[in-house]
Order: C-alpha cells, then sequence, then structure tokens
C-alpha cells in the first residue's frame, strides 16, 4: 500500500468526455501541480451530446462544454486541455484512437498516466459505467503499453518527429482494486471548484456534499481525513528506489 508518492514531473489525464477528470481524479491534479507537477488533461471527446436542452446542437453543447472543462482544468493548476473530438455516446477503442493517444503521450512525454478502468462495468447496484468511460479507458492503456514506446508501431508518427517514449506508471481510477491513496484534504474545495465549472451538466446542484462524502470514504480506508484512489502500476522505474525515497510499504 501506498500513501502520498512523490508527484510526477509530468502527468497526462486520458478521460472520455469534459467533467470525468473531475470527478475522479481533481483533487490528486490539484495536488500534483500545487507541488510543481505538468499536467495536461486528454478529453476523448468534447461532450456533444451531453444536454437534454430542447433545441441544442451538438455544436453547441460542444463548444460550451470545452470551456467549461478549460476552466475547471484552471481551478486545479491544469494549463493544457486537449480535445480529439470523436462523437461522445459511440466512442471506440479504435486503433485511429490509440493512434491519436500515441502522438500526445510522444509530444507530451509524461512519465505518468492517469486513466480509468476498462473493466469496471458494474459499481454497486445502481450504475453502469459508461461505455464510453471503458473505451477511452482502454484505448489509453493500449496506446501506453506497448505501443507508445515501440518505434515500428505507427510509423508515420515517427516521420513527423514524434520519438517512442516510455511512460514510468500507469494510475488507474475507479477501480475495483486500489494499492495507492493521495490525501486530498487540503484541496478538496478546488475539486469542488472545478465541478462547478461545469454548469451545463451541475445546473443548480452543489456537489461539495457528494465529494467530501466519496473522499472522506476512500480516506477512511488507510486513515487519511480524505482521499483519492487508484491501481498504480510500474510499468518502469527511473532509476532504483532507495529505501530513503521509498513511500513504499508491504500491504
Amino acid at each position: 500500500m501506498v500513501i502520498n508518492p512523490d508527484p510526477p514531473k509530468k502527468a497526462m489525464v486520458v478521460f472520455a468526455h469534459p467533467d470525468d477528470p473531475d470527478f475522479s481524479v481533481a483533487g490528486t491534479v490539484a495536488v500534483w501541480t500545487q507541488a510543481g507537477s505538468e499536467v495536461v488533461y486528454v478529453l476523448c471527446t468534447s461532450g456533444n451530446v451531453g444536454s437534454h436542452e430542447p433545441g441544442m446542437t451538438r455544436e453547441r453543447i460542444a463548444a460550451l462544454r470545452e470551456v467549461e472543462q478549460r476552466a475547471a482544468a484552471a481551478a486545479v493548476g491544469v494549463k493544457e486541455v486537449i480535445f480529439l473530438h470523436h462523437d461522445d455516446g459511440t466512442l471506440q477503442p479504435t486503433l485511429e484512437l490509440r493512434r491519436e493517444l500515441v502522438r500526445e503521450m510522444r509530444r507530451f512525454r509524461p512519465n505518468v498516466l492517469v486513466c480509468g478502468d476498462p473493466v469496471a462495468f458494474l459499481y454497486g447496484d445502481s450504475y453502469i459505467n459508461h461505455p464510453d468511460h471503458r473505451a477511452a479507458a482502454q484505448a489509453a492503456l493500449e496506446a501506453v503499453f506497448p505501443a507508445v514506446s515501440m518505434p515500428l508501431v505507427f510509423p508515420d508518427l515517427l516521420q513527423e518527429g514524434f520519438e517512442p517514449h516510455r511512460v514510468n506508471e500507469v494510475w488507474v481510477t475507479d477501480s475495483t482494486t486500489t494499492n495507492t491513496y493521495v490525501d486530498i484534504s487540503q484541496v478538496v474545495d478546488r475539486k469542488i471548484a472545478a465541478l462547478r465549472c461545469h454548469t451545463s451538466q451541475m445546473e443548480n446542484w452543489d456537489p461539495t456534499e457528494m465529494v467530501k462524502k466519496w473522499a472522506t470514504e476512500t480516506g477512511q480506508e488507510v486513515g487519511l481525513p480524505m482521499a483519492e484512489g487508484y491501481r498504480r502500476m510500474i510499468l518502469a522505474r527511473e532509476e532504483p528506489p532507495t529505501v530513503e525515497a521509498s513511500n513504499e510499504s508491504p500491504g
């Protein structure tokens, strides 16, 4: 079990829709950017079907949600948000999506990738995970291993100057297996502020109570006041860990 591992130098966060990062990982991102990490968001869609408003069009809601997501990202210290502009509601883990994600990983060169869990289908007895969430997670994981580090995969990217890159760690959120926790008690208000930016989705709903309840329940698993949890996978270490540098303990 690991609690509060050192923030990464650079992290890429990949999800399907605007607001997905803010529900799942915005607290951790706020902790990281506060510590000096550079974080980029990559959204596979712009949420262009995410409205029940009469007369709303795909183009209008997509433009609105992109503005909301950029504001939400800024609330937790993220300066760059990339939209891949796939259609909301029909996202698939295609080779083309994998290629796009490999391109962004080779361009940004993160040492940590954060994404959802592609096999998380049912949560409790009241929530079915959105198929777009699973598709984005699958595509992200298939991009990070092994495609992004293989020079002969997507040779057109190599010709464009996007050199292979090895991502050291993958952090999977919303997973049934959790081995790493980040204390977000000092930044939970920034996570709430990020969620409030999504007015097209939240309307007049205040996420404060829900966010604090979820974070408190997660924190209680390891004795933290509030936390976000992950399945953390270490694919490659930059250098051998030392006893002093390691935050890991058996559990």
